[in-house]
């Protein structure tokens, strides 16, 4: 009931649902752009092609486009160019002083930043509708209607143009509306793959009968445990306990109080994810190549390292955990929190001051950071064994004894729709999560009670008063 009430409290607040109509609005037109086809392509072969090659890098980016980039539409680029060049200019932030020092410069500095991320985000635009479309030419597939050079210039202005057009919706959301703009319109990309996902269960229970009934209430469960998973962990963080110390500023007595210095559990979000994906679907697109093909070599060695296979699986997760540990190691630096709290008189009750603190926080790092990189390998590969299964009974020696005896439905899967892929499922609950917060935090401002129950929160006034 209270749900229900504070979405109702949403619509009575005018700046609010001005601004969750916006969104609303901005949503709807990234959704019309995406229907918009490119000019000179036959969408049919081109669909096609998607549908033998999702698990490649084609298939990889089409889930963030939300399947513009198999129709080849105006937004079929989608987003990925802008989070590119953001990942690009957050990691050299490490190596160019310039931009570090811009970093530190507070907003003036973020505004720089910014406007250096959209040039590099047109500039990646260009390159990758200039390979796309060369690329398409070049393929023999009867893709293109019309090759030459008009095509080519045609089609990197519009694939450019509509991915600059995104990331101006995308900062609209943000400056105007609630929550993250460029996390809503994946969000947005992904949702859309609900209803085929539903027709695609209703079909394989109640007209093919390949599932049994147990086969739907075990998705159904794994669904719910694995959403409950990410909310537990999402929201999980380890307190480090701060104290600091009393001193006299002037003639007022300063400090004493004790704080805590929170550390995220899965600091890096799904960023190692996309990361790691993106390593291994890289060699899947090799095997398009007619060299690879022609040779048993090469070919064995990326079948071995392809979807569903053991190698695949152990692959994945180690490199899950080692861009957790890269990514951290960027966006906090244990010795200059050390030094910050010493600065201003804290310091972490039983732990000496200085090298003491940021070895101690290292350590505690280090510790939940492993946890962040495990939960994630999990979230990502319990989805895709579901969808594709593992396929043990390709491991040496024990092979035939695994093909034998254990249940098919682990080693082959049960081909659910992508959008219970890991990677979605964390996208749109984490996304989910943030735009509720932001809109909670926005009624308890105005007094209204919010979606959660929390303890110690003053009651706010109900409304039917």
């Amino acid at each position: 009931m209270k749900f229900f009430e504070a979405v109702a409290n949403i619509f009575r607040i005018p700046d609010l649902r001005k601004r969750i109509l916006f969104v609303l609005l901005m949503l709807a037109i990234y959704r019309l752009g995406g229907h918009i086809p490119t000019p000179g392509i036959d969408g049919g072969k081109l669909a096609a092609f998607f549908q033998q090659n999702q698990g490649t890098l084609f298939g990889f980016i089409d889930v963030f486009s939300g399947g513009n980039l198999r129709r080849l539409t105006i937004f079929a680029l989608g987003i990925m160019p802008y989070i590119t060049a953001s990942i690009i200019l957050q990691l050299m932030t490490v190596v160019v002083p310039t931009l570090e020092k811009l970093q530190k410069e507070g907003e003036l500095g973020r505004r720089k930043i910014t406007q250096w991320t959209r040039y590099l985000t047109v500039i990646l635009a260009l390159i990758q509708s200039f390979g796309i479309a060369e690329g398409l030419m070049r393929s023999g597939g009867g893709f293109v209607l019309n090759p030459g050079i008009g095509f080519l210039l045609m089609t990197m202005l519009s694939l450019t143009t509509g991915t600059a057009f995104i990331m101006w919706l995308g900062e609209q959301i943000t400056e105007r509306g609630i929550g993250n703009g460029m996390s809503l319109i994946i969000f947005a990309g992904i949702v859309v793959g609900i209803p085929n996902a539903m027709n695609n269960i209703y079909q394989h229970v109640f007209q093919l009968k390949d599932w049994t009934p147990i086969h739907l209430i075990v998705i159904l469960v794994v669904m719910i445990a694995v959403v409950a998973f990410i909310v537990l962990v999402e929201r999980g963080e380890r307190r480090i306990p701060v104290q600091y110390a009393k001193r006299v500023v002037g003639r007022r007595m300063m400090g004493g109080q004790s704080t805590h210095l929170p550390l995220k559990v899965n600091a890096g979000g799904v960023i190692p994810v996309i990361f790691a994906s993106s390593l291994l679907a890289f060699p899947q697109t090799l095997m398009n190549w007619q060299v690879v093909q022609h040779s048993a070599f090469l070919s064995g060695l990326l079948t071995s390292i392809g979807g569903a296979q053991p190698l695949y699986y152990l692959l994945f997760t180690v490199l899950i955990i080692f861009f957790c540990f890269f990514y951290v190691s960027i966006i906090f630096n244990p010795n200059e929190a050390a030094d910050n709290m010493r600065k201003y008189g804290g310091f972490i009750p039983g732990i000496r001051p200085g090298k003491n603190t940021a070895e101690y926080m290292n350590k505690i790092l280090t510790k939940i950071t492993v946890v962040g990189g495990l939960y994630l390998s999990i979230l990502s590969i319990i989805p895709t064994i579901m969808i594709q299964g593992i396929k043990l009974q390709r491991l040496p020696v024990i092979g035939n004894f695994i093909d034998t005896y254990f249940p098919r439905w682990l080693l082959d899967g049960l081909n659910v729709n992508f959008f219970f892929g890991g990677t979605s499922l964390l996208i749109v609950v984490g996304v989910a999560m943030d735009t509720v917060n932001q809109v909670e935090a926005q009624l308890i401002m105005r007094h209204y009670e919010g979606f959660t129950p929390r303890s110690g929160r003053i009651r706010g006034r109900r409304t039917g008063t």
